[in-house]
């Protein structure tokens, strides 16, 4: 039976992806070391959901503690890694940056190395569409330039492609790094702007609207991502069809894929579907751009599709209504 070790089992993304993994009855070691980033209240709740399911085991531990990641991978001996952890936020790394540093550089290379010790058959790992910077060329490609991040955030996304494609093309590791689009759904993350949203249009407080809401996002629902990661690590990357095989001859069982939505919306546009699903008017605050935010996102998947067969389809309102209706029913409002 296949053993899978999903890193920030206890967030968002995580959460949901070791939920569908344990229904398909298989094993899971899920890792977290439960920050206070956000609500560590919400991040135990996720927990408790999962802690039902006998074939689940769950291990507080902190990626950048070197010695007891080597410990992990010694005592558990995934055949599969998807590593999640990593400190997000964009506008959080302005304030933080060492924990950026921490979390997705000296903490990707110790999943790295627990990976290379241990002949992981597969390694799927969270990269993010901020890796794409205030590129202009639209929509966003795999195969475009990712060498300009406007934030500290970005960088070190970008930089956990860069090291894995090292230890793929050094050590034969099959890697697969995902760039998420503006993922949303129940269990969300509270940091992220429809949460905050969320919770300010029904205390009837204002919302802050970055760029006078002409940024526009490809919002991506949860089970659509999930779906698509459990498809990638059933597709082991081989050597001779790296992504940059046409560019490089530096071979290497390596891909790269966007999973979005592929449709991206204006936030004024998001807005009002929100309002919609809440029944509620929001009042606007018409802001600036704030630094490390991009103009718009939107995710070239012609890769995704190719290879894998698969293609998010989950319309914004259909999603922003099952989040709106977990949100109700979980904070009683």
């Amino acid at each position: 039976m296949t053993k899978i070790l999903i890193t920030g089992v206890a967030g968002f993304i995580g959460f949901h992806l070791a939920n569908r993994f344990l229904g398909d009855a298989t094993t899971v070691v899920g890792i977290d070391n439960c920050n206070d980033y956000y609500d560590v209240e919400l991040k135990q709740a996720r927990l408790d959901k999962l802690a039902v399911h006998k074939n689940f085991r769950f291990l507080k531990l902190d990626i950048a503690d070197r010695a007891g990641v080597a410990a992990l991978f010694e005592q558990t001996q995934p055949d599969i890694v998807v590593h999640l952890a990593a400190q997000a936020g964009v506008r959080h790394s302005l304030s933080h940056p060492h924990a950026y540093v921490d979390s997705n550089l000296i903490g990707f290379v110790n999943i790295l190395e627990g990976c290379r010790h241990h002949a992981v058959e597969n390694f799927v790992y969270a990269s993010s569409s901020s890796v794409y910077g205030a590129s202009t060329k639209i929509p966003f490609s795999t195969q475009d330039r990712a060498d300009y991040p406007v934030s500290l955030y970005a960088a070190t996304k970008r930089a956990n492609e860069l090291m894995a494609f090292t230890y793929s093309h050094l050590y034969d590791i099959p890697t697969t790094g995902l760039r998420f689009f503006t993922v949303y759904g129940p269990w969300g993350r509270p940091d992220m702007a429809y949460f905050k949203f969320t919770k300010a249009i029904l205390a009837r407080q204002p919302i802050p609207v970055f760029n006078n809401g002409k940024m526009r996002r490809d919002f991506t629902y949860i089970d659509d991502i999930v779906e698509g990661i459990v498809q990638v690590t059933q597709r082991i990357p081989q050597r001779e069809n790296n992504t940059f095989a046409d560019i490089t001859s530096a071979q290497a069982p390596y891909k790269l894929y966007n999973i979005g939505n592929h449709q991206p919306v204006h936030l004024i546009d998001f807005i009002t579907i929100l309002e919609d699903c809440l029944g509620v008017e929001a009042h606007k605050e018409m802001l600036p751009m704030q630094p490390g935010d991009v103009v718009e996102t939107y995710a070239d998947i012609t890769d995704l599709t190719a290879d894998i067969g698969f293609k998010p389809n989950t319309t914004l309102t259909v999603g922003l209504n099952h989040f709106v209706n977990w949100y109700r029913a979980y904070y009683d409002v």
